[in-house]
């Protein structure tokens, strides 16, 4: 049975809306297409946790005038701290709910062919790249009704391409800053490293509010070639109240690489996937997610990474902290495909409870289709470990500052894995008051 969801706009609005950003005819079609099949297609169902009353389709305004910045001095003071305002050289995009608020990308990145720019702007100016990775590799528009949602809404995002044998050694950055009561994102992200290529990319999505209750739907895509490399650092931070659906998924060529650091600290209820597809030979994938739940909220994380290659390694690590009555399932898949031989796929889940009332569930699952391969799990759902505190404790620390100690230090393995100081000093304050 499916359950009938009208949305508060129709085709005329997102035919209006592609018309006001400019875009070209065929993604003015993508968006008219994707709205089309929305209501005949099912909403995603995430394992162990149900979503029907869940707010994803239910808001007022798709967009709404917010302003630029003239300069970095303009920004909030929660968002100086994610970057470096004095830089020389930064590559850096700022949104602004869901206007493109800064953009600045350094001259040489430029004159060896780097586009880093907003979505709409890579859609006027860069229409035939864009076209050629947009939604056709890594997620597609109708798998479900909330990808199709935000295929056809789109208001945000970025594009980054790197073109071949173009090794970039500092993070490029994108600063999602949400302030609006009103602002709903659909943000829609693309990163491609061409082959041979490198690039750090992180972003952080921030509300400077504590409460919301609108939606939040999050696409990322990133496809990385042959012998390339891309290291995805995120860390969000969206307020209570807010709805929040976000699926990252990477695609990953022969002998090409890619890390994912993910700082999943949303106050509101969350459906998280993160997938990686190993398709190339001796491709790999790593992926490390760090979350903190409090209050009421509910949280569903799926990670999976998927070995269609030969001699392809995925790796998994999710560390959970749970507080108060929330309650998190985290879905851990690593799935070897027949032909993947001499392939390793492993993976932990760990879930630390510091309350009667809080939930945590660890689901580990290998589903193997080949014998050549390699692979394990492992998972864990419990307190604070009293031996730790023991230890400490007797060496004159008291109690709550030895729980903080232990909590820190169990999350430490994603946290030291971001590339920016600002944003990693920016996930330690989140989770040190989330825990407090």
């Amino acid at each position: 049975m499916t359950t009938e969801i009208k949305l508060p706009f129709d085709k005329d609005n997102v035919r209006s809306f592609s018309k006001e950003m400019s875009e070209p005819a065929w993604f003015e079609e993508f968006r008219l297409k994707a709205f089309e099949s929305f209501e005949q297609l099912p909403m995603p169902r995430p394992d162990k946790t149900r979503i029907d009353k869940w707010n994803f389709t239910q808001f007022t305004q798709h967009t709404v005038n917010s302003t630029a910045y003239a300069s970095l001095a303009e920004l909030p003071e929660e968002v100086k701290a994610l970057v470096d305002i004095d830089a020389e050289h930064k590559n850096l995009y700022i949104q602004h709910n869901q206007t493109p608020a800064f953009i600045s990308l350094s001259e040489e990145l430029k004159s060896k062919g780097v586009i880093f720019t907003d979505i709409f702007t890579a859609a006027r100016e860069h229409s035939d790249q864009l076209k050629k990775y947009y939604m056709t590799q890594a997620i597609n528009a109708d798998e479900h009704r909330l990808t199709a949602l935000n295929a056809a809404l789109v208001n945000g995002g970025v594009f980054l391409y790197i073109p071949k044998n173009v090794e970039i050694a500092e993070p490029i950055q994108a600063v999602y800053i949400h302030d609006d009561a009103e602002a709903n994102l659909f943000n829609h992200v693309i990163v491609v490293a061409e082959d041979n290529s490198s690039v750090t990319y992180v972003e952080n999505y921030i509300s400077t509010m504590e409460v919301s209750t609108t939606v939040a739907n999050i696409l990322a895509e990133v496809i990385v070639n042959a012998n390339a490399k891309v290291t995805f650092g995120a860390v969000d931070t969206l307020a209570k109240g807010i709805t929040t659906y976000v699926n990252r998924r990477g695609v990953v060529g022969r002998d090409g690489r890619i890390e994912w650091a993910l700082g999943l600290m949303n106050e509101g209820n969350t459906i998280s996937e993160n997938t990686t597809n190993l398709i190339g030979d001796g491709s790999y994938g790593d992926t490390k997610t760090v979350v903190v739940g409090r209050g009421e909220q509910t949280q569903n994380f799926t990670t999976k990474i998927v070995h269609f290659g030969k001699n392809s390694e995925g790796y998994i690590l999710k560390h959970g902290v749970m507080k108060d009555s929330a309650t998190s399932i985290f879905n851990g898949i690593g799935k070897i495909e027949h032909g993947a031989s001499k392939s390793n796929a492993e993976q932990e889940s760990r879930v630390l409870m510091l309350s009667e009332k809080a939930r945590g569930d660890a689901n580990p699952a290998l589903l193997i289709d080949e014998d050549d391969v390699t692979a394990g799990h492992a998972a864990s759902v419990g307190r604070v470990d009293n031996v730790q505190l023991y230890y400490l404790m007797s060496r004159g620390i008291p109690k709550k500052e030895a729980e903080r100690l232990v909590i820190h230090g169990f999350l430490a393995p994603v946290v030291n894995q971001l590339p920016i100081e600002g944003v990693k000093k920016q996930l330690t304050e989140v989770i040190e008051r989330k825990v407090r």
